[in-house]
């Protein structure tokens, strides 16, 4: 029994809008190919990857994570229960 929402058309038109996306992240990915240039995602991952330099902080209470520059827990009201994630690299302080 066909679902009373859909019509013949809703498979092919569904798939040329697919087709039409997949071609469009070809055409990008060939144009940051001929330029030389990164894509918004691998950006974003540079970026954040300088930004982390310190001690990173998790409170299993309250699910909540804090970035700190010393190694000494955060003091926060209604939170002592923090554990160190991370650590900043050895040769970026």
């Amino acid at each position: 029994m066909p679902h009373p929402g859909m019509y013949r058309g809703d498979r092919r038109r569904k798939e040329d809008q697919r087709k039409a996306k997949l071609e469009a992240k070809k055409a990008r990915k060939a144009e940051r190919r001929e330029t030389g240039t990164s894509g918004p995602e691998i950006a974003e991952q540079e970026a954040g990857a300088t930004a982390a330099v310190g001690f990173v902080w998790f409170s299993p209470s309250k699910g909540r994570t804090l970035s700190t520059s010393s190694a000494a827990p955060p003091t926060v009201d209604g939170i002592d229960d923090w554990m160190l994630l991370s650590e900043p690299p050895a040769g970026g302080a």
